[in-house]
């Protein structure tokens, strides 16, 4: 691993941090990403300090909105020359209908859009890396996710577990269109949920309990270095095994419709 190079995003704490930290383990180069500039200068070091990696980055922007999945994207582009593993790990609950800068629901906006938008910008990197990895965290929440595309962000009505339900659908039904847009280019597109874990997004959405945050990374470091799934593209992972999902992540029609219109609220 030691000449892989792996961006994370949201990873500064939480799942996102524990999955970094395992993969410098494993003595990959490591982007972290946060909001916060402190936050993620000490992450670094800790990262560093308890793995013996230097070979540990990190780049700061608010990726709700355009211009700082932008930022964060030219950030990583004047760093690197290639991208082996991208880690869509950033997620929010948010319990107040509650716009971006965009005009964005934030919800939709960070699980969903920073996820197609970054992933859009970097993916001329990531095939020239080839054989290379984007993996997205989604959730076993995406069962009751419902995509109604006059209420995607809650235009009608904003419910926070209904809208955490539908960005985590939205993952699924991007992974699945992407990784149909990747045949042939050598790279993998896989998405996962990492067990029902003791985050703030937790705490935040549905209560003060969960597993430990160790088990939380298990299956993103799983998809992200293990030669099992190398050749294994399109698929849904629970507990470092490929899972079946909900039908509605299957719908064809829904993923090509969102793929367009997040083309569009991306502003490519």
């Amino acid at each position: 691993m030691a000449e892989k190079i792996i961006l994370i995003t949201g990873s500064t704490d939480g799942i996102g941090k524990q999955t970094a930290l395992k993969l410098a383990e494993s003595g990959a180069s490591v982007t972290l990403h946060g909001r916060d500039h402190k936050r993620c200068l000490e992450t670094r070091e800790e990262i560093m300090k308890r793995t013996g990696n230097n070979n540990i980055d990190f780049i700061t922007s608010d990726i709700s909105t355009r211009d700082g999945v932008k930022r964060l994207a030219d950030s990583f582009l004047a760093k690197h020359k290639r991208l082996d593993v991208l880690i869509n790990n950033a997620g929010v609950f948010m319990k107040e209908r509650v716009l971006t800068e965009d005009g964005l629901e934030m919800t939709f906006a960070v699980n969903h859009m920073a996820y197609f938008t970054l992933t859009y910008l970097l993916y001329p990197l990531i095939v020239q890396s080839a054989p290379s990895r984007i993996i997205n965290v989604s959730s076993i929440a995406h069962q009751n996710g419902r995509l109604h595309f006059e209420n995607l962000q809650g235009e009608k009505k904003y419910e926070g577990y209904s809208a955490y339900a539908l960005s985590k659908l939205a993952n699924l039904l991007f992974t699945f269109e992407l990784a149909e847009r990747s045949t042939g280019k050598n790279v993998t597109v896989n998405a996962l949920h990492p067990g029902v874990i003791s985050t703030k997004l937790l705490k935040t959405g549905f209560g003060d309990y969960g597993a430990p945050i160790e088990e939380g990374a298990e299956t993103s470091v799983y998809l992200a270095i293990s030669e099992e799934v190398k050749n294994v593209t399109g698929k849904y992972f629970i507990k470092c095994k490929e899972t079946k999902c909900a039908p509605q992540a299957l719908n064809i029609s829904d993923r090509q419709q969102l793929w367009e219109l997040s083309m569009r609220l991306a502003g490519f």
